[in-house]
């Protein structure tokens, strides 16, 4: 075969490849009409008989050179570009997305402004033991300007057999400390049924990994007039936590921060893996301030200010660490709390890191 017939035959491919284009843009075209007509008549499921019998006839006309299971794969590719076709074009776009609402929110804090371009910190105990305890770690971040207090009042934990929280007592100290030390408390409500009570005591509303996809407690904590701090789930993916903010959104809030908390994996090094990327994603995706808690995600004291350092290079809105005054004695998680002492060495190094924006 001479050199100018192998160019006539590579320009009749190219030539063919312009048609299948043009042919599946045409399909594609009528599959998005079909669906329209079926809208005006309620009518949405996939229909797999349909798509059956289309490949039926497709074989019936199939004379070579490629076998029945290869072109049966080409035209299952062609139904499910169809099918994604559909879904795209019918897709609302999220409350919580950055194509719904270009610019930042900000989710004010008692003059905190978080989502302004800034980064802000929240610090406090893993559990309320006391108010001596809190009050100690509240009086450690009053001397560093911080105001944004977090403290379990109420505690879902692995075993049951382990310290649950003080329930509403741990409220009222949180209460107590918020009013005493001008902060704004941060504490996690598992029951829906709390959340009404919790408000009188809090002024932001932490959503557990364990609860982030609680339909019914997002939906009324969506419906509450307070800020809502949102953990992922720790086996939730980017969009499975994207959704579960929307939850709330849904019901009128716009008030929440997304916290990445680290997911789980193979991984036995840490508690989980803190899945860093989640932060510049989360932030492209979604209109929403994020904060990364390096505690939970790491669950070592050890790489606490390194995993705080990268988030704040990465651009999260801000860091959540834990903090008690005797981590040994702590009643949970004594192993990734930090001491006073710790604390002090950690903000410092901290705010002389050139990634911090204060």
């Amino acid at each position: 075969m001479s050199n100018n017939e192998l160019r006539q035959l590579q320009t009749r491919v190219d030539d063919v490849n312009l048609k299948i284009l043009k042919l599946i843009n045409e399909r594609g075209k009528l599959i998005q009409d079909i669906e329209q007509a079926k809208g005006t008549q309620e009518i949405h499921q996939y229909d797999p008989i349909s798509d059956r019998k289309m490949l039926d006839n497709i074989h019936d006309y199939n004379n070579g050179p490629f076998k029945k299971s290869t072109i049966e794969h080409i035209f299952k590719e062609i139904f499910k570009a169809g099918l994604e076709l559909n879904k795209n074009d019918h897709r609302k776009a999220l409350l919580v997305s950055r194509k719904y609402k270009p610019e930042n929110t900000i989710v004010n804090l008692r003059g905190e402004q978080i989502g302004d371009n800034k980064q802000h910190f929240i610090f406090g105990p893993c559990a309320v033991e006391s108010y001596e305890q809190v009050a100690a770690v509240a009086n450690a971040m009053k001397e560093k300007g911080l105001k944004l207090l977090r403290g379990g009042a109420y505690k879902p934990r692995t075993s049951p057999y382990d310290f649950q929280g003080l329930g509403i007592e741990g409220l009222k100290i949180l209460k107590r400390i918020a009013d005493e030390y001008d902060m704004a408390v941060i504490s996690e409500i598992v029951n829906a049924a709390d959340l009404k009570m919790a408000a009188n005591y809090i002024d932001v509303i932490q959503i557990g990994s364990r609860n982030m996809q609680n339909f019914e407690l997002l939906k009324e904590a969506g419906g509450m007039k307070k800020p809502v701090l949102l953990k992922r789930g720790l086996a939730a993916t980017i969009e499975e936590f994207i959704n579960a903010a929307e939850y709330i959104m849904s019901q009128g809030n716009d008030q929440i921060i997304l916290c990445e908390r680290g997911i789980r994996t193979y991984e036995t090094a840490t508690r989980n893996t803190l899945d860093i990327s989640a932060v510049p994603i989360l932030k492209q995706e979604t209109h929403l301030p994020v904060f990364v808690d390096v505690t939970h995600s790491t669950g070592r004291r050890d790489l606490l200010l390194p995993a705080a350092k990268a988030a704040m290079a990465i651009g999260a809105d801000g860091v959540m660490a834990e903090v008690h005054p005797d981590p040994a004695v702590a009643l949970s998680d004594s192993a990734q709390q930090m001491d006073l002492k710790q604390f002090d060495h950690f903000f410092n190094e901290l705010l002389s890191s050139k990634f911090i924006k204060v």
